[in-house]
């Protein structure tokens, strides 16, 4: 109903990861299939997803370094790891424990890999363009009625207040933490209660340390955090779990949380991290399926998908749960489950055909980085890896010879912003600050206003192209 992953997609801690925690709450089945995941993943989009290795210091007043180790041990072997380095154990008291406190001597390396998960999104969507599908967004569902052997669905153009009815035979309902809203109003069923909204809250400081592995730390209530190198001179910290009510669209991390995340990260490391140090926060809702655990942080994370309407009417599909890192296997048993209904359409193709830009080896980003640099000089090693990483090889369609166009700062391009308006439904300057780029960390308000000026004349423009 808004931009492409506005909601909880881009609220993440940005990992594909089995969910090592996950472990002890003998969610074997669902760290298994993630686990499984992670290099298909990478695999199809090695621009956006890339191998990050974890470092687990190992904490004397918390769990044993023996479970630890048996942990990693099933880590390592549940999901049939190929690609991704295995678990060492690691020195604290040599350059990768440099940040930490002192009595922090010995811990243990594991691999999992980072997402851009608002472009995740976009590349899927991009994806599916391809393939014949219409991407609406800033569309909203008002009302989804049976009528004989259809659906007649009315939605909402956000932008031009223009209403107007599709049809389809059938109908899936993955609205995340709005499921069972759409449920309630657009379906008129007002007593749907099937997920459980946990608010998730992470902050971005100044860069915390220099080297380029994450940490993953345990905390004396048993819940654990990461802190992970981000965008180059940040570093991400999170996330929270606390049981949300509301509007899922006015989730804001509380002073509560912030306090968490500011004292957690400061049990380990030897210069505390302070409110001054935070340059953003984040905050999403988690639409976890209700399984009735007593705590948030102890809801299954696995996803749960129910198909309902007789064989004569029209069905629907709701979708509640689910990961960013299971997305792609859940996404093949929807359509497992249409098929039923409507007859099999085709072969399964998604774990081996690459998302748009992602039509490299797993290994050839650094050659795909100096390609770049040859064809525009002009850019700097910053830009160039950027847009690399976030556009693999679609960068020899973006970047047209001899044309960069206006600096809009910190290597923005005129050429870009037309990319991202043509072809991935870019419609304003925060869409493409925070979502499509992370730039909004780096742009000054001038800068922002510049772009968003730019938008408004050229909105004319690409409209006419894009008819």
């Amino acid at each position: 109903m808004n931009d492409l992953a506005s909601g909880t997609s881009s609220w993440s801690t940005k990992l594909v990861h089995g969910g090592l925690r996950y472990l002890e709450h003998y969610e074997f089945n669902l760290v298994r299939h993630a686990l499984m995941e992670r290099e298909v993943l990478w695999g199809i989009a090695p621009h956006i997803i890339r191998p990050l290795r974890f470092i687990l210091p190992h904490h004397a007043g918390l769990r044993p370094a023996w479970l630890l180790r048996l942990g990693l041990f099933l880590y390592d072997h549940l999901g049939g790891r190929k690609k991704l380095k295995a678990t060492t154990t690691v020195d604290l008291d040599g350059p990768m424990g440099a940040p930490l406190k002192d009595e922090f001597h010995k811990g243990f390396e594991y691999s999992d890999a980072r997402v851009d998960d608002a472009r995740l999104v976009v590349l899927n969507a991009r994806d599916a363009a391809a393939r014949g599908a219409d991407i609406m967004v800033r569309t909203k569902v008002l009302e989804a009625r049976r009528e004989a052997s259809l659906w007649q669905v009315t939605l909402r153009d956000q932008e031009t207040g223009r209403i107007f009815t599709v049809t389809a035979r059938f109908l899936v309902n993955v609205g995340g933490p709005w499921v069972d809203a759409i449920i309630q109003t657009a379906m008129g069923q007002n007593e749907a209660r099937n997920i459980r909204l946990v608010q998730g809250s992470h902050i971005v400081t100044h860069k915390l340390y220099e080297h380029d592995r994450a940490y993953i730390f345990q905390n004396a209530d048993g819940r654990i955090i990461f802190t992970i190198p981000y965008e180059e001179d940040f570093t991400l910290v999170g996330t929270t779990d606390q049981d949300f009510d509301g509007d899922p669209a006015d989730a804001a991390i509380t002073e509560a949380e912030t306090q968490y995340l500011l004292s957690a990260a400061s049990e380990y490391f030897k210069q505390p991290v302070t409110p001054g140090d935070i340059v953003w926060s984040y905050s999403g809702v988690r639409p976890l399926f209700d399984d009735g655990a007593s705590k948030a942080q102890e809801a299954t994370r696995d996803y749960v998908l129910k198909v309902e309407g007789d064989k004569d009417e029209p069905a629907v599909l709701n979708g509640f749960g689910g990961k960013i890192t299971t997305y792609r296997v859940l996404s093949e048993e929807v359509l497992e489950k249409i098929e039923r209904r409507l007859g099999a359409k085709g072969s399964r193709w998604s774990g081996d055909k690459p998302l748009p830009g992602g039509d490299f080896p797993v290994d050839g980003l650094a050659a795909l980085e100096e390609e770049l640099h040859r064809s525009a000089p002009q850019l700097d090693a910053r830009t160039v890896r950027r847009l690399a990483r976030g556009y693999g090889t679609d960068i020899r369609k973006l970047i047209r010879p001899g044309w960069l166009g206006q600096d809009f700062g910190h290597g923005l391009y005129e050429a870009e912003v037309d990319w991202l308006v043509r072809n991935e439904w870019a419609r304003t300057a925060e869409d493409i600050l925070w979502r499509r780029t992370k730039l909004g960390l780096r742009f000054d308000r001038d800068q922002q206003s510049k772009l968003a000026e730019h938008m408004k004349n050229r909105k004319a423009d690409w409209s006419k192209a894009a008819e």
